[in-house]
């Protein structure tokens, strides 16, 4: 398993947060096995097994989701094993995951992220700096939530109103910074230096300690703004990610810029943001039409 890992991280360049998934994954039908069938080795599990895996996967109520990243998971380790040599067939074939329920992206309205920044009450100190830029900047470029805290000083352009954000797969993209995002990035640096005058750290955000801002912090600050103009019950960094682009394509910006904006390796991942623009072209004309 350890060297499936490796795979992942130096051929496939999945992230950090991706290798976790595949690694809990893993060790969770490891587990099943032994608690199960008393069986230590994965490449002993039969289609059967793993079949049994997936029932008691569902019947546990895990989302649909879930379930089929956690058979994607394996199948891919069974495809590893086999060009290694390890096993012959890979039983994960046949195995059918449970329908996917449609789910269109969350996002919030386009006037309430325009509401927080003005009523917003961000303090004057660093504190209040850090947690309007990371708004901003979630909600100003789609960037997602593990660009956002890998984020170096170095891939800040303040004079061409651009950033650099390495994405999924190591794949680099330039971002456009919008004149009030230019503004908060560069009083966001100059806080910075004023409060921490001997850090070294090449990150963009820094905690109080002056460590590299972690996820459940982003979360935090993203909710407990987001929550006093929003009734979504996820008012998450991805929410953001996903009213960027909501807005985006409502105003008329093309999808294949969309797609690259986001980062996006194909355009079908881009294209379910086109249902949310259609529901609200239903809406304006169940309202509207006198044959509605």
């Amino acid at each position: 398993m350890e060297l499936f890992f490796k795979y992942l991280q130096y051929e496939k360049r999945f992230s950090p947060h991706t290798i976790i998934s595949y690694q809990t994954d893993l060790q969770q039908f490891k587990d099943y096995l032994q608690e199960v069938y008393e069986v230590e080795d994965i490449k002993a599990a039969d289609h059967a097994i793993i079949r049994s895996w997936v029932v008691a996967l569902v019947q546990k109520d895990l989302d649909s989701r879930t379930i089929h990243r956690k058979i994607a998971s394996l199948r891919s380790y069974f495809r590893f094993l086999m060009r290694r040599g390890e096993v012959e067939s890979n039983p994960t074939v046949r195995i059918k995951a449970p329908k996917l329920a449609k789910k269109l992206p969350s996002f919030i309205p386009e006037d309430a992220f325009t509401q927080v920044l003005d009523q917003g009450s961000f303090s004057e100190d660093f504190k209040g700096h850090r947690e309007k830029l990371i708004l901003e900047l979630l909600y100003g470029t789609g960037m997602r939530l593990a660009e956002l805290t890998n984020l170096k000083l170095t891939d800040i352009n303040l004079s061409s109103s651009t950033l650099k954000v390495l994405g999924k797969g190591n794949k680099e993209r330039i971002l456009p910074l919008n004149p009030s995002l230019v503004n908060t990035l560069s009083g966001y640096i100059k806080e910075r230096q004023a409060t921490f005058p001997d850090n070294n750290s090449p990150f963009l955000f820094v905690t109080d300690k002056e460590a590299p801002l972690y996820p459940k912090y982003v979360y935090r600050v993203v909710k407990k703004y987001m929550s006093t103009v929003s009734t979504a019950q996820k008012n998450s960094p991805h929410v953001l990610r996903h009213s960027f682009a909501t807005h985006l394509l409502n105003r008329g910006a093309d999808l294949g810029a969309i797609k690259d904006l986001l980062g996006h390796a194909s355009l079908a991942a881009t294209q379910v943001y086109t249902h949310n623009s259609i529901e609200k072209l239903k809406a304006v004309f169940e309202k509207a039409h006198p044959k509605a």
